[in-house]
């Protein structure tokens, strides 16, 4: 077909031998500009760690499958629930311009899809390349429904990175024996946190050092002298992860679909929400090579502490050799994680500026915290809760963005504190007395002027414990222009922000007893949630949302909602 329509369309000599190079291939593209999928929500049996248990699945995949698309083009992917449980899927890193209808966190921009019922999220993939990925936005659902998307660059754009030999896309997640949604109820029966994980598992397998695993684990083949991209998703509900292979340097090139400088390291970070694409040279003697995922906590939390692994296999190496295990950073080398993080810049070329707001509109402080709430039924007559300027977030009966775009009263109030109620010392000794929070009636979001520049410091503190928080915000990309231990300092901290080539990202990871700060230019209207990603403290109420007004042009407004929209 392509060589029939280039001898169809020989205008011009030019035009032909460039059909002649590519096959029309270019051409044809237009074709390719609607990427369509079916995503089935069913329920099957799956087997690991000697366990079998039904888990939420879609098309009976486990992780999901790939959403492939190009810069550009279009995406429909219809979404159709056979399961038990409500569903909405999140499309995590995408920007939704103008198009919150598509975003997916059930009761933010649209309320979940039913059983028996389907929904078409259907967007533009405009001005983004590289790796991102979707799971469920509703209860916690997600430790099973996730999978990478992967968008490549516009035709006939290079990578600007070495072209690699071939690519491997490796989901990081975990694993319950036991049925997670039952879990998670039994710890809020309780007022405790539900019991861990059992396993972390790369791309859904936890790897030979489980029991009953031999078949469940994930390998790669590589030959001697090539170079590979591996796409590095962290899917797991509630761990940072070290992710290194014995043997091997890794060069990063990308964090959350956006290029950075390259740099080598023997291992990554990488939090729950977060994407990392490393190239790594299969240079060493051929054998068989683990790769392997290890959670980081610095903080007297309790983690599932065992090593996921998968093999990097060198081709023509018999199964029978022994893969090395890598050395990763101890979990507590708060040390290198930090180390790590700094060493993360943006790429800043002139194909891909970084365009860090230089003046700031509107100022944010947000503590987060945990905290202390009655609750008579519990186990000892209180609760675990958390919280952002001390107020504890509730999540509506009904989808905000539907409430702001008609205009509904009484759905949610505008608000949310810019700073907290009261100045502390937020790192100092640790905190217990006075841990309630603010729980209102309805939720308090916070409104901003449409393409004015906003400026956010997250900052932990010690109410009961210090501990790392990967934050992730909805509709956008963010600079994260400084970072630091302790409190943070209005004064002197902002002198040493990096406004030239900072990280841009979706999720960032706010330090043990540390804070961030993030930039970003509020040029997308909507209602977009922010909130951490651990789905612990997210199911706790340490999250908030956005009004991002609209703007006074016909293309700077919110798009009408789709008429397949769910409803609650």
């Amino acid at each position: 077909m392509g060589r029939r329509q280039c001898n169809f369309l020989h205008w011009n000599s030019a035009l032909f031998l460039f059909c002649a190079v590519v096959g029309c291939f270019s051409f044809l593209q237009v074709d390719a500009a609607l990427k369509q999928y079916q995503f089935d929500i069913q329920v099957k049996n799956v087997s690991r760690l000697c366990h079998a248990k039904p888990i939420v699945t879609v098309n009976g995949m486990f992780p999901g499958p790939t959403i492939y698309a190009r810069e550009g083009d279009r995406v429909q992917i219809n979404v159709t629930n056979h399961a038990q449980y409500n569903m909405s899927i999140h499309w995590h890193g995408l920007k939704q311009f103008r198009n919150g209808w598509a975003d997916g966190p059930a009761y933010v921009t649209q309320c979940p899809i039913q059983t028996g019922q389907s929904y078409t999220y259907d967007f533009n993939v405009t001005g983004q390349r590289g790796t991102l990925w979707w799971h469920a936005h509703i209860l916690w659902l997600r430790a099973t429904v996730y999978g990478a998307i992967v968008i490549m660059p516009k035709p006939g754009v290079p990578y600007p990175f070495p072209q690699p030999a071939f690519e491997y896309n490796l989901v990081l997640g975990e694993w319950w024996n036991d049925d997670v949604e039952e879990v998670v109820k039994q710890g809020n029966q309780l007022g405790l946190p539900p019991k861990m994980s059992d396993a972390h598992t790369i791309n859904g397998k936890p790897g030979p050092l489980f029991p009953c695993s031999e078949k469940y684990t994930y390998a790669i083949e590589v030959e001697q002298g090539k170079t590979y991209l591996l796409r590095i998703v962290n899917a797991a509900l509630n761990d940072e992860l070290f992710f290194a292979i014995a043997g091997h340097k890794l060069t990063v090139v990308e964090i959350d679909a956006v290029y950075t400088k390259p740099f080598t390291t023997d291992a990554i970070l990488i939090a729950p929400g977060q994407t990392t694409n490393v190239l790594v040279t299969a240079n060493q003697a051929s054998s068989r090579y683990f790769m392997a995922a290890r959670p980081f906590m610095d903080a007297p939390v309790t983690v599932d502490n065992k090593t996921a692994t998968a093999i990097l296999q060198y081709k023509g190496v018999p199964n029978t050799i022994l893969p090395s295990l890598p050395n990763l950073p101890a979990p507590n080398d708060t040390a290198y994680a930090l180390s790590y993080n700094a060493k993360l810049r943006s790429l800043n070329s002139p194909n891909f500026p970084a365009n860090v707001p230089l003046n700031v509109d509107r100022h944010l402080f947000y503590t987060i915290g945990l905290g202390v709430n009655p609750c008579p039924t519990c186990q000892n007559g209180t609760k675990l809760t958390a919280s952002l300027n001390n107020i504890t977030f509730v999540m509506p009966q009904t989808a905000l963005l539907q409430a702001h775009y008609f205009d509904q009263k009484g759905v949610f109030t505008t608000d949310f504190p810019d700073r907290p109620p009261t100045p502390f010392n937020y790192t100092g000794a640790p905190l217990t007395a006075n841990l309630r929070t603010v729980q209102s009636s309805v939720p308090r979001l916070s409104k901003i002027k449409y393409n004015s520049t906003v400026e956010l410091v997250l900052q932990d503190t010690n109410l009961l414990t210090v501990e790392s928080h990967p934050f992730h915000l909805h509709g956008y990309n963010f600079f994260v222009v400084g970072t630091g231990i302790g409190n943070f300092d209005p004064k002197k901290d902002p002198a040493n922000y990096n406004l030239v080539d900072p990280p841009e990202r979706n999720t960032v990871g706010v330090p043990t007893g540390g804070w961030t700060a993030i930039r970003f230019r509020a040029d997308n209207p909507g209602v977009w949630f922010m909130h951490c990603h651990l789905e612990l403290h997210t199911g706790w109420g340490l999250k908030v949302a956005f009004v991002v007004e609209d703007g006074p042009g016909e293309d700077q407004t919110i798009l009408p909602p789709p008429k397949d929209l769910p409803s609650c």
